[in-house]
């Protein structure tokens, strides 16, 4: 920061007018703070919004229905599921809001503008449009600024991506949250808040929004559902109609029917699934921000991979020295630090100053320096050699030294060799003056890979997962990095990130806004897309992507974009947070299988048992049972042992229905054969049928769960505490409740026995099949 001597030197030097206390007032009120609001929503709000949607109109509309027929405990039981549902949501989303912290809404900087006639130090969001602001080395840009005076390097990796420091002059702009580098200068404010390019970045992190893909499973669950329903409906009342009975008197079935249909527990149980892995992944490094990208995760297949900060370290070093005329690297370096500056805060002129410490720590007497110009591209000094004799050293570009000093025969060449491995090539010049300079060396600064990136990025290619290298760096230098992080040699361009990304392994030359269209692009072709970043061009595609991942070093608007934060150096934790999603896709596939199994059974049971009988084989308030026994297991089912797999998984309905249907046609043909034997064999009162049938239900629904949890035999994969608990626990209150006559009537216990045995008996033959499906399909079980 600029101390007051240096504030009194710029008061005294600028004429300018500047605004006084009423033009900013009057500004203020037309443009507002500099910052961009952050649009919060409070806990009851979030919890009603979550109540409004197309699955929750299904069970408010099932709610009001059961209200009208008169049926208050099934009306209460499914407004209590639908309440904790949207709580439970929104105490995770707090949850996640408060961990991250929300960064962005304080970006804490400091500005320094000229107001009624004199320089002061103001909080950044107290600027306005019209202001006069001074920014120097180290400053962050307060707003967008046009320059008046001066020249400036400027460090925009933040905003661009690009690595290399942009120079700006008299009438250029200067972008808010970018870096000054090298120089000082003068510029009137043109955009605060909202309106600069660093709030319109943040805006369009809120519109961008990946498919709902929770959503599309849900309905196209409650679709097959809803075709099985009506199908059963139809024979239900074709039945009725036939044996010359009211079908009104079926409305209150059909209702249990329709709500044991719709997936009530699944967002709750997605979200204890997801909440378990995030809990998880915060020990590993990540921090999830978006509960979602968890689940996400285990279908992607593509991630795209920001370049700089997150395969590299944002932090050139020196990669090469190479001397001409005998001279050693050392010795090249030693001159090199003679023309640079200690003090600039560049990522060059530290590079250079840290390596010289410890390669050539004797350094040069300086008698005379000029830093580096952004025009010329060159900085100057004037050394005093170890001989005692004066010399001029002359540090900058080598196309600039060309025309300014003598170079050896095959410069070219050697700077050529240099820059294709990606490194930013400078050459050293000396003579007794600046008319007699001769290029002495070259000093190549790479902005080297992260030592784990390359082991990384390997652990996600061994998932199944495809990496696609995004940057705004040249080709030479984008390749150059890609290979030695092992990421594939095909390289396109802008052009063709645009039209083709799939196409390619290395996206270079890519500008920030492009990032958000490739990331749709791939969607578009139905690829599950990933993003890692850190800068604010990269949060719009963070925000799009279906798992956004913001590396440790991210700007606090990429944290904010993304559904993942890293919080350890490099993307050590990408591989666990992969494996996380598999868990909770293992745990919602068994979830799903069930589902679909035990509503079919039970509809097809019902259905065909009122034929058969002329009444339906189980009660009322025996179904409503079933159907809280079945939700309070289906919500541990996020807490399940799961394993992860070595390729991207899918939501499949068609092989998870016919998954299902293994179980639904072998339970119901058991089922309808028990009924035969109750009614025909051994004579048993309505009341006494319903009740075993309410266990055998039970039964086939909790060994449904232990069979679909795994892909081989049950007996091979021990569940969860609570699912097992949950389970046993369920088996148990039924059997006592059968037994006992609690809202059944009493059943001998040899009957009983049968049914479980029969239950076991069942389990053994549907395990095997089930097993047989998957090897037929190529389906391999996993950890």
């Amino acid at each position: 920061m600029t101390s007051e001597n240096e504030l009194s030197t710029l008061e005294a030097s600028y004429s300018g007018g500047g605004l006084n206390a009423a033009a900013v007032a009057e500004r203020r009120a037309e443009h507002g703070y500099n910052e961009v609001p952050e649009k919060r929503t409070g806990p009851v709000l979030g919890t009603l919004k979550r109540m409004w949607d197309p699955v929750s109109w299904l069970l408010e509309a099932a709610i009001i229905f059961e209200l009208a027929l008169g049926k208050t405990v099934q009306a209460l039981f499914v407004f209590l599921l639908l309440v904790f549902s949207a709580i439970t949501g929104q105490v995770q989303a707090s949850r996640a809001s408060r961990a991250i912290g929300f960064l962005h809404r304080h970006l804490q900087v400091s500005a320094r503008a000229f107001r009624d006639g004199h320089w002061v130090i103001l909080p950044s969001r107290e600027v306005v449009p019209g202001d006069v602001v001074y920014v120097a080395v180290g400053d962050i840009v307060p707003a967008d600024v046009r320059v008046d005076q001066g020249t400036v390097k400027v460090d925009e990796s933040a905003l661009t991506g690009e690595s290399a420091d942009v120079t700006k002059t008299a009438g250029d702009m200067l972008s808010q949250a970018a870096t000054i580098s090298h120089g000082a200068a003068i510029g009137t404010v043109s955009a605060t808040g909202a309106s600069s390019s660093y709030g319109k970045t943040a805006q369009l992190v809120r519109t961008a929004e990946p498919p709902g893909r929770l959503q599309k499973l849900l309905f196209t669950i409650v679709r097959y559902l809803a075709f099985l329903d009506v199908g059963l409906a139809i024979i239900l009342v074709a039945a009725a109609v036939i044996r010359a009975e009211s079908w009104l008197e079926l409305l209150p079935f059909l209702v249990i029917l329709f709500i044991a249909t719709i997936p009530i527990s699944m967002p709750s149980s997605f979200t204890v699934a997801n909440s378990l892995e995030a809990r998880a992944l915060a020990g590993r490094g990540a921090l999830v921000v978006g509960l979602s990208g968890v689940q996400e995760a285990a279908a992607m297949d593509v991630l795209l991979v920001d370049k700089t900060g997150t395969l590299t370290r944002n932090r050139p070093e020196i990669a090469h020295l190479r001397g001409f005329d005998g001279l050693s690297g050392s010795e090249v370096l030693r001159l090199a630090a003679a023309a640079t500056d200690a003090d600039a805060a560049d990522t060059i002129s530290a590079a250079i100053t840290r390596a010289a410490q410890y390669q050539a720590p004797e350094s040069f007497t300086r008698s005379w320096f000029n830093g580096f110009d952004p025009v010329a591209k060159v900085s100057k000094a004037r050394i005093t050699q170890d001989d005692g004799i004066q010399a001029a050293v002359v540090l900058g570009s080598p196309l600039v030294l060309v025309e300014l000093a003598g170079v050896p025969a095959d410069y070219a060449e050697q700077v050529d060799a240099l820059a294709t491995t990606g490194a930013r090539v400078l050459a050293v010049a000396t003579g007794p003056n600046e008319d007699g300079l001769r290029v002495r060396g070259l000093v190549a600064l790479a902005d080297s890979p992260r030592e784990d990136a390359k082991d990384v990025l390997q652990q996600v290619a061994d998932r199944g997962v495809r990496i696609i290298m995004i940057t705004g760096d040249s080709v030479r230098t984008a390749r150059a990095i890609a290979a030695q992080v092992g990421v594939g040699e095909r390289t396109g361009t802008r052009q063709d990130a645009i039209n083709d990304p799939a196409a390619f392994d290395v996206l270079a030359e890519v500008y920030p806004e492009d990032k958000h269209a490739v990331v749709v692009a791939l969607q578009k072709a139905g690829h599950v897309v990933g993003m890692t970043g850190d800068g604010i061009n990269d949060a719009p595609a963070l925000k799009q992507a279906d798992v956004g991942i913001a590396v440790g070093s991210a700007t606090d608007v990429a944290k904010a974009a993304a559904r993942i934060v890293l919080t350890g150096e490099g993307l050590g934790a990408v591989p666990d947070v992969i494996d996380s999603g598999h868990r909770v896709y293992r745990r919602m596939m068994t979830w799903t299988i069930t589902k679909l199994a035990r509503t079919a059974e039970l509809a097809a049971l019902l259905t065909f048992g009122f034929i058969l009988a002329g009444f339906f084989p189980v009660s009322l308030s025996l179904i409503v049972l079933i159907v809280i026994l079945n939700d309070l297991v289906t919500l541990t089912l996020g807490t399940d042992r799961a394993g992860a797999s070595s390729s991207p998984e899918r939501w499949d309905m068609p092989r998870l229905a016919r998954t299902a249907a293994i179980f639904t046609v072998g339970w119901v043909v058991v089922g309808l054969g028990l009924l035969w034997y109750c009614l025909d064999v051994q004579r048993l009162e309505p009341g006494q049928v319903s009740a075993l049938l309410f266990a055998y239900l039970i039964y086939s629904a909790m060994v449904t769960i232990l069979m679909t949890r795994t892909r081989n035999a049950f007996w091979k994969s021990i569940p969860g505490r609570w699912v097992g608990s949950v389970v046993a626990g369920n088996i148990v209150l039924t059997t006592l409740l059968v037994l006992s006559g609690v809202f059944t009537s009493p059943v001998p216990g040899p009957a009983l026995l049968i049914v479980a045995v029969v239950t076991v008996v069942v389990m053994f033959i549907l395990d095997r099949v089930k097993v047989l499906f998957y090897r037929r399909h190529g389906i391999l079980e996993v950890a």
